[in-house]
């Protein structure tokens, strides 16, 4: 049988498969592929996804608590603003503080939805926060949105009166140590799921990503030949949510060894700034949205009239007769709404952290030398919570 070599980002998968990267680069890879199938499943769902959510998303007194640790609470970030945009109460809440924090972050007496968002579902915090909602809420409903069948969470929703579990195909559940396809997928599945997306709006920047895998590579591997020793990624709204999980990415990948920040463009003055130097890479995720894109374009020209930043880049899903010629406009996304945009942009970043990785002779698929950080989180340990007296009622 013949088996035909591919390349992906111009590597040869064997060579990709030696240096421990194979998993993760077809992860990134595959996603436009993909994001079809999540569509194809919230449309097959619908009838489903209305029954429960409808009634709901009808309650103006209804608080919605998107949460997840790690990269699963930036799918929060980037979601709640399009939430609320909508006229709905809409909050991200990492587990991470749900746990830590239970009295500060539910409302006893507030009908509250909690989404849950999880690669594996059964991550400690994850679970340990549907516990306590389940515990300190007069009222909660659950949708859990996991790239995983055999986790706690979906196990958790089955067949569970005020649940409903969104489990997607099992190429979203990551085999390599970051979160790539899971992210993207768990986002547009949700963006879906509430309509902020509409079915069909997939196809714009599933094609926009594809492109970029291939037209972009002259300038990602100019980036990581720059050897850049800080990153920061900057983001309005939606994509401010995105400019954290681009730089979490980076950070991961690269074992800590890049130091990668981000921050909204209007944020970074206030001192963030103050980071910039020449072995700076600053990305400027530039907004489709008419208000903030006057910004994102004042802070971009602003850092090139500074000429501190060894590198301003911005992606853009625009043409600007303002952007230099060698940013990244991604093609056929001019009209896009800011979640599609992120979806393109995000695939860049994401291959932008796996050729930097490599460039460092690290193993992108357990980048971690030291063996500390994991894949999923191990050692915490989740202690009893006592305060229910302490919880608010509104």
């Amino acid at each position: 049988m013949l088996v035909v070599q591919r390349d992906i980002l111009g590597i040869a998968e064997d060579r990709l498969d030696a240096a421990g990267a194979g998993l993760t680069a077809r992860e990134i890879a595959q996603q436009p592929a993909v994001w079809p199938q999540i569509d194809a499943l919230v449309a097959d769902r619908r009838g489903a996804l209305d029954a429960f959510l409808a009634p709901l998303l009808a309650r103006r007194d209804l608080r919605i608590v998107l949460a997840g640790a790690g990269t699963s609470a930036f799918i929060g970030e980037c979601l709640a603003p399009a939430l609320l945009g909508r006229g709905l109460r809409a909050e991200a809440v990492p587990t991470t503080d749900l746990v830590s924090g239970p009295a500060r972050f539910l409302q006893r007496g507030v009908p509250t939805l909690l989404v849950s968002f999880a690669r594996s579902g059964s991550s400690p915090e994850s679970v340990a926060a549907v516990a306590l909602a389940d515990r300190l809420l007069d009222e909660v409903h659950h949708l859990v949105i996991t790239c995983n069948a055999d986790g706690e969470l979906y196990r958790m929703a089955q067949g569970r009166a005020g649940a409903l579990a969104l489990l997607l195909p099992d190429a979203t559940h990551d085999r390599g140590f970051a979160m790539t396809t899971s992210f993207t997928s768990m986002l547009l599945a949700a963006a879906l799921a509430f309509g902020v997306l509409e079915h069909g709006a997939v196809a714009a920047p599933a094609a926009a990503a594809r492109a970029t895998q291939v037209a972009a590579l002259p300038l990602l591997n100019e980036l990581v030949g720059r050897r850049f020793q800080r990153v920061v990624y900057l983001g309005s709204n939606e994509l401010r949510g995105l400019a954290r999980e681009a730089a979490l990415k980076l950070l991961e990948l690269t074992d800590g060894q890049v130091v990668a920040l981000f921050d909204s463009p209007l944020g970074f003055r206030h001192g963030p700034k103050t980071v910039v130097d020449a072995d700076t890479l600053v990305v400027v995720l530039l907004s489709n949205d008419a208000h903030a894109r006057r910004y994102d374009l004042d802070l971009l020209a602003e850092l090139r009239r500074d000429g501190s930043a060894g590198r301003v880049l911005a992606l853009s899903g625009q043409a600007d007769a303002r952007l230099d010629a060698d940013d990244l406009v991604f093609d056929g996304m001019d009209g896009a709404g800011e979640l599609a945009l992120a979806l393109a942009g995000i695939a860049f970043c994401q291959s932008f952290a796996l050729l930097a990785s490599l460039a460092l002779g690290l193993r992108p698929d357990t980048p971690s030398r030291s063996g500390t950080v994991n894949r999923v989180v191990r050692g915490v340990t989740i202690h009893p919570f006592e305060g229910d007296a302490d919880v608010p009622r509104d």
